[in-house]
């Protein structure tokens, strides 16, 4: 893998791009994005050109998708007159069946194989890029066909995810969806729910001052663009719909038992999860 072109030079292309030359990636990195971000990205060393999608597809490698959704399905579109054969185009996208469907009718000249870096901030833009973003973190590869992740272009991508400190893991794009709404959107929507709630009902500074640690903590994510999460809500309704109504009878059953011994099984379950979380992270 000689060169690398990064589509979206954010927050998760522009650690792609630092990842890459901290693990000892030597061939070029050329970044497409207006022309502010282009320019931060070259001050912080994620990219060493920037140039135009046409230019940077023609001599890449490896092709990293790292747009809002949206813009990697517009992005899919376009591509496939101007890649080289025997690259490959990957992806960054938050879900994967609308992707992985659209890669498959559009992408004929190279291969894809899609992806999701189980990593990132509330804060977006290659200012807020980081070489260790991806150490330590899920990175989930969605092939449809086992064999997609045997491919020269393929193991190159997976080895270079190995030295920059990531865990690949594959799995099928609509398995993928279905446990990220319940363990990446529905935390989301929850946070965003909790602080639309405690907005509405305790909305002066004084009685926020009667506030511990816990709603920080849990109100966190709710900073989040909805501009990044307007596109992954509509590519993934129908299993975060699903994740949203296990949730609300979860909270049902919460509130029928607030002075029942019962509830103290649901604090038994929830402790359970949350250590095993944080061993893992």
């Amino acid at each position: 893998m000689n060169t690398v072109a990064i589509i979206g030079v954010g927050l998760i292309g522009g650690s792609f791009g630092l990842a890459l030359r901290k693990a000892g990636f030597t061939g070029r990195i050329l970044g497409v994005n207006g022309g502010e971000t282009i320019r931060a990205a070259l001050e912080r060393g994620a990219i060493d050109a920037g140039t135009s999608l046409g230019d940077a597809v023609s001599q890449a490698d490896l092709i990293y998708l790292a747009q809002p959704i949206v813009r990697i399905l517009e992005t899919l579109r376009s591509l496939d007159p101007l890649v080289r054969p025997g690259a490959l185009v990957t992806d960054a996208g938050s879900t994967k069946n609308e992707i992985s469907r659209v890669a498959r009718q559009c992408i004929r000249r190279c291969q894809f194989l899609g992806g999701h870096p189980m990593a990132g901030k509330e804060k977006r833009g290659v200012q807020e890029a980081e070489a260790d973003l991806f150490t330590g973190r899920t990175y989930v590869l969605t092939p449809d066909a086992p064999e997609e992740t045997e491919t020269v272009a393929a193991r190159a991508l997976i080895e270079w995810l190995r030295r920059i400190g990531a865990k690949v893991m594959n799995m099928r794009p609509n398995e993928h969806d279905g446990i990220v709404a319940f363990t990446s959107h529905l935390p989301q929507l929850v946070s965003t729910a909790l602080a639309a709630t405690v907005g509405t009902h305790v909305d002066s500074a004084r009685d926020l001052e009667i506030a511990g640690p816990g709603l920080t903590d849990m109100t966190r994510l709710a900073l989040s663009s909805y501009d990044l999460w307007r596109d992954i809500l509509a590519t993934n309704r129908q299993a975060v719909d699903k994740a949203l109504a296990v949730y609300i009878e979860k909270l049902k059953d919460l509130r029928r038992n607030l002075s029942c011994a019962d509830i103290e099984a649901q604090f038994e379950m929830g402790a359970t999860l949350a250590a095993r979380v944080r061993r893992l992270g």
